[in-house]
């Protein structure tokens, strides 16, 4: 199965050296499952067409540093992308900000939450447990790094992922083919502390320091990113 990664952001500039470029980070996540993906990348930020959804196995809408709300000329083509990926019931995740235009582009509500930064590792409870979630536990501890959120899910989704922080963490589709999570399950612990770091200024060092010594909390990244898969490989 190929996953188009729909790339809409990507790794801050100060630490691209380091950690690479955001395509691989998902590579690596998806490799780890061993469900045996391959990938194609697709830079709509960066200008790129968009493909026809209909024709593609699997999307993955990458995070970004934009806003559903920002005035970009690629965001009102990739709601139009999202919409047409999901009546052709092509399967489909987003994650951080693919969670949240998924959820504007299919009649949610998304804005800047009054709460502010969510970085480092939080807790989520899960919800539901769709068909590809069976085996969740009752809590998973992922990775995030938001200020916007959804705030309103659209009436096609169901709640499976939540926290006191983070109400719509995650959702799932009624169409069966599509799904998102607020928390990035592709990060890894260095640059999820990295990534806070760099937040220094913007969010509040109480935020960041809590970000940085929530990592002692054993990651269950990987068991997000193995029920991803199978949503994937059950389409």
């Amino acid at each position: 199965m190929k996953l188009t990664i729909i790339q809409t952001g990507e790794v801050p500039a100060p630490l691209r050296g380091r950690f690479g470029p955001y395509r691989k980070m998902f590579e690596a996540m998806f490799d780890a499952t061993g469900q045996g993906f391959s990938y194609d990348m697709v830079p709509v930020s960066d200008g790129a067409p968009f493909p026809d959804p209909g024709q593609l196995d699997g999307i993955v809408i990458t995070g970004s540093a934009a806003g559903v709300y920002d005035d970009l000329p690629w965001l009102d083509p990739l709601r139009a992308f999202i919409r047409k990926a999901y009546g052709s019931n092509t399967p489909m995740l987003g994650v951080c900000f693919g969670h949240q235009i998924m959820a504007d582009a299919l009649g949610g509500d998304v804005r800047k939450s009054e709460k502010g930064w969510g970085l480092g590792r939080h807790r989520y409870g899960v919800a539901a447990r769709p068909d590809f979630m069976r085996s969740a536990p009752g809590t998973l501890a992922v990775a995030c790094s938001h200020q916007d959120q959804v705030i309103v899910p659209p009436a096609e989704a169901q709640v499976i992922l939540r926290s006191d922080f983070t109400p719509n963490a995650g959702l799932a589709y009624r169409n069966g083919a599509a799904m998102s999570v607020q928390p990035h399950p592709e990060f890894t612990d260095d640059y999820t502390i990295a990534l806070a770091e760099l937040r220094r200024g913007k969010a509040p060092d109480n935020v960041v320091e809590t970000a940085v010594s929530s990592i002692a909390t054993p990651s269950q990244s990987a068991d997000l990113a193995g029920y991803i898969g199978q949503f994937f490989k059950g389409r």
